[in-house]
């Protein structure tokens, strides 16, 4: 099983900061802090890890809620002698983010401030959110101010922090009822020059869709109209959660609303019984049986058991592909049944189906054993 994510943000973490602080700061009383920050810190996940240490911070840090805040900031220009493992270095700046979110809120330049020049080195997504809650006309003509800003980690917060359904963060109810001013953000974005700024535009727009999918049909059609290759992508993307769920107006979008005329053959799952870590492989042949060419998206879809009993499906891509009469494609999967964070295996039969421009064609099944 991989490794939990709180093992990277262990101990050392607050050490840091305090260390950090007091090259700016040197009042701070850093042992202090340090025995504060660790005080049932062992027992903690990740993200209440960060929200603890920003609780230390604040009492410890002078409780002037701007001069707190500036010293945080000056601090995160320190030289850092211990990077947080495992790719996670900028999370060393988690606690920052929980402190402005925290105790921020009613003094709305300084945490703005705060805000932009520390996304830049820790996204500031989760932190954002707060104020729209607080204060949504002020923060929205705020993040259109930084839809132009120079540095993509800026841009990438206006369309990541206004996210309806953000993973690991609390949803935005207003926007899920009315992503209009989320949108009016997303069109300043559209072009953006960097992928990471482009794809978290992708993402927030796949969130609308999962409330509003007739407009995001609107919103991808009219985003195609003389559209850039980088502007297609983001509309791919966006669509992705609309295509697995095999909506028909999303699939039309894409090229691929035709019913496709194929057939399936030459089924091959080996094993057919898998222990839970191990892995299956799946393979079939796909037959146009059309008196044309079609434009054909294939994906499949697993049904896997849950712990209950029940079933829930995952939609794997497979390939989008252009299918001459009585042509045919060999498509394969190999299909990992390890445990992880996010997915957890159970015993029982897993059904499997392509599904074709959204409609599903049985492929078989495979046990997973105990």
């Amino acid at each position: 099983m991989a490794e939990p994510l709180k093992s990277h943000f262990g101990a050392d973490v607050p050490r840091t900061i305090a260390t950090m602080v007091a090259a700016v700061h040197p009042e701070f009383p850093s042992r202090a802090f340090v025995r504060d920050a660790l005080l049932g810190y062992e027992a903690l996940e990740l993200m209440p890890r960060g929200r603890h240490i920003a609780r230390a911070l604040h009492r410890h840090l002078p409780q002037d809620y701007p001069r707190a805040v500036a010293i945080l900031v000056a601090s995160a220009e320190q030289p850092v002698a211990r990077t947080v493992g495992s790719g996670m270095g900028g999370f060393l700046f988690m606690p920052h983010m929980f402190f402005i979110a925290e105790y921020g809120l009613p003094h709305f330049e300084p945490s703005m401030r705060a805000l932009h020049a520390l996304t830049q080195r820790f996204t500031a997504e989760f932190a954002i959110r707060p104020f729209l809650q607080h204060d949504m006309a002020r923060t929205l003509a705020r993040l259109e101010q930084w839809s132009t800003d120079r540095s993509e980690h800026v841009r990438r917060l206006v369309s990541e922090g206004t996210r309806p359904r953000l993973p690991w963060a609390p949803r935005l109810p207003q926007f899920q009822r009315d992503p209009q001013p989320v949108l009016r953000l997303l069109e300043h974005l559209k072009d953006d020059p960097s992928l990471y700024v482009r794809r978290s535009v992708a993402n927030n727009l796949n969130d609308i869709g999962k409330d509003h999918p007739q407009l995001l049909v609107e919103t991808a059609r009219r985003w195609l109209v003389a559209a850039s290759p980088e502007r297609e992508w983001i509309v791919r993307h966006a669509l992705r959660w609309a295509v697995k769920q095999g909506d028909a107006q999303a699939l039309d979008v894409l090229g691929f609303g035709s019913r496709a005329q194929v057939r399936v053959d030459e089924i091959c799952i080996r094993p057919d019984a898998i222990p839970v870590g191990g892995s299956v492989q799946l393979a079939f042949v796909l037959y146009s049986t059309a008196r044309r060419r079609q434009d054909l998206l294939i994906d499949l879809a697993v049904h896997y058991v849950k712990a209950g009993g029940g079933t829930s499906a995952k939609v794997f891509k497979l390939k989008s592909l252009q299918l001459a009469s009585s042509d045919a494609v060999r498509l394969q999967k190999k299909i990992s049944l390890a445990n992880l964070t996010t997915r957890r295996h159970y015993p029982g039969v897993h059904r499997v189906e392509a599904l074709v421009n959204g409609q599903p064609m049985p492929i078989g099944s495979f046990t997973v054993t105990g």
